[in-house]
């Protein structure tokens, strides 16, 4: 049986799981990601827009769901030890209140795993090195010209990509063409030079601002702004350990997260007007906006290097889209269903959708049906968390000073008769579990080894 081809476009923490997740079913996998390296930011909603060497410094919240989908790739073991969420985690006002605690022996027992949050670009590192030598395509942006037809005789997808000063490498199954010109496998393609690659599978994982899912849905409403902006840095250890926490303000909220090797990743979110910049840096904006507020948020701020605050407005789906699929075109995370960062789910939804396509899409499967199920199951899954997230978004801008003193007391007072109130809001998201075995799954405790590739 010849080996089936796919096409991932977009090189984030969701295509790249992808094209693992797919390499691992037995398909001939390509990463066509148009930045120069892995890894666009895209993260709950957010598109940095800062240069590419800052696009990386941040963090990412893996819920035991995210964790448990990457276990069934056997990187669930190089994953959790690469994250930390060390100690309790808190909920405060800016004056340094405490209204709520948690931690991770009762993440634990209410979702099966604890809730961990990993450097970006050191999960995208991970990913990108269990790849195929060679399936990962940075500088090569690429577009959709047909999603093509699943089914017996059905025409394959056509994307279009400009060619970077990369070699080009064919792979069974797939045309490159350079003009008219067959492109040779193993030649050298002139930058700048126009390819044709067909696949039987593209997955389109290029992010909110997604051509792949404009070109399926021409009609579908873009994601809208959401009311707030987001900023996000990381920074070294600081002379004094920090516990997590998050704290909640007039018009928005500041959050600390350790991370592994001690270093700090923080944001901080603000009811504002779209499309605004700082006029010195973002790091004096912060200030003005955050200098107040309880330690360690004012030492951590004098800490960041303005070059790496990241600040991205933060958008949300604007309507469910008619389908995760049309033709041999599958779309997932924030491509097809961008959130507010509020519950944390962006990255863990796009790790869900990667690995149950490729769960559904076996080497042998009916490919319209696969897509047929891969919406079924995704769409009201994901469109559920997006709404949820919002609504706690939307809790966030409260700017009026009863408004936010109602709001304390009444999460004060739901922390105190509701135990966990931090992890109540990720219930029936975080217990989710992927068709086949986990690591929590009857050996928890232990190292479970890799999964070998179901094609070796």
């Amino acid at each position: 049986m010849r080996q089936r081809t796919a096409i991932v476009i977009g090189g984030g923490i969701g295509g790249l799981t992808a094209a693992l997740a797919l390499d691992r079913r037995g398909w001939s996998v390509t990463v066509l990601e148009r930045t120069a390296g892995p890894a666009p930011a895209s993260a709950s909603g957010l598109r940095a827009q800062t240069a590419r060497p800052a696009r990386s410094g941040a963090g990412i919240g893996l819920a035991p769901n995210a964790q448990r989908a990457l276990d069934t790739l056997g990187l669930g073991d190089a994953v959790r030890a690469m994250t930390a969420w060390q100690g309790a985690g808190e909920l405060r006002l800016p004056g340094g209140r405490r209204l709520a605690r948690t931690d991770n022996a009762a993440a634990v027992r209410r979702f099966g795993g604890p809730v961990m949050v990993a450097h970006r670009a050191e999960l995208l590192a991970l990913l990108a090195g269990r790849l195929p030598d060679g399936a990962l395509r940075a500088g090569a942006a690429a577009e959709l010209v047909d999603p093509g037809e699943p089914g017996p005789g059905g025409r394959p997808a056509r994307v279009r990509i400009a060619a970077s000063a990369d070699r080009v490498t064919g792979t069974d199954g797939a045309t490159a063409t350079a003009g008219a010109t067959a492109t040779e496998e193993g030649a050298d393609a002139p930058a700048g030079a126009v390819e044709e690659l067909t696949a039987d599978l593209v997955v389109g994982a290029d992010g909110i601002h997604s051509a792949v899912r404009r070109a399926v849905f021409p009609g579908h409403p873009e994601p809208r702004y959401a009311g707030f902006t987001a900023w996000r840095f990381v920074v070294p250890a600081p002379d004094r350990p920090c516990t997590a926490h998050e704290t909640w303000g007039p018009g928005g909220l500041w959050g600390t997260v350790p991370l592994p090797d001690g270093r700090i990743y923080a944001y901080a979110t603000a009811a504002v007007p779209p499309g605004g910049r700082a006029a010195d840096d973002e790091r004096a904006e912060l200030l003005r906006r955050f200098g107040s507020w309880h330690r360690p948020v004012p030492d951590l701020i004098a800490a960041a290097d303005p070059a790496t605050v990241l600040r991205n407005d933060v958008r949300t789906a604007a309507a469910p889209p008619p389908a995760f699929h049309r033709g041999r075109v599958a779309l997932l995370g924030d491509a097809v269903h961008p959130m507010t960062p509020n519950l944390g789910q962006g990255g863990c939804q796009a790790i869900e959708d990667a690995v149950v396509l490729a769960q559904l899409a076996a080497p042998d499967a009916d490919l319209a049906a696969a897509l047929a199920e891969f919406t079924r199951q995704r769409l009201p899954r994901t469109m559920d968390v997006v709404r949820r997230a919002e609504r706690i978004g939307r809790l966030t801008t409260w700017r009026s000073r009863p408004a936010c003193a109602l709001r304390a007391v009444l999460m004060a007072a739901t922390a105190r008769l509701t135990p966990d109130l931090a992890l109540r809001a990720l219930d029936g998201i975080a217990d989710w579990r992927p068709e086949g075995p986990t690591y929590a799954a009857g050996t928890r405790g232990t190292r479970a080894a890799a999964h070998p590739k179901e094609h070796e």
